[in-house]
């Protein structure tokens, strides 16, 4: 039981890191580099997310799901098994479908506009997810 909490807090210190990397000043004055990496970071996000759910159905037994759906289905599976809320899975799905679009396009195809939604909010669901994740473990 020690190494399945060492390895969420491990996932939790990566998240926070992660955060911490976030520009502080508003997306539409960096270069798209910058924004490039600020993508990246969003995507570090959703795996550590992802991450931690993997350790929580492995801890409980769970299979995880698979097929070209998974990602999404992971998120439902936790949500099922009580592990995190409707509402904070709707959260999560958010930073999943950007993972999904910068996954498969180009950076200088990114709107800032779009990534602050996701920036702005991002503490927040870490926040949210943590408190519930913590009543899981």
């Amino acid at each position: 039981m020690a190494d399945y909490k060492a390895r969420v807090e491990a996932e939790y210190e990566a998240i926070e890191k992660t955060l911490a990397t976030l520009p502080n000043k508003p997306l539409d004055q960096l270069s798209e580099l910058e924004i490039a990496g600020v993508a990246t970071l969003l995507n570090n996000f959703y795996n550590g997310i992802e991450n931690i759910l993997k350790q929580i159905f492995s801890k409980r037994s769970i299979d995880l799901p698979s097929g070209p759906s998974w990602h999404q289905n992971i998120i439902n599976f936790a949500v099922k098994d009580g592990i995190i809320s409707q509402e904070l899975s709707l959260e999560i799905k958010r930073y999943l479908g950007f993972r999904n679009y910068a996954s498969h396009g180009y950076a200088f195809n990114l709107e800032p506009q779009r990534l602050s939604k996701l920036t702005d909010n991002i503490a927040f669901v870490f926040k949210k997810f943590k408190e519930e994740i913590n009543k899981s473990i």
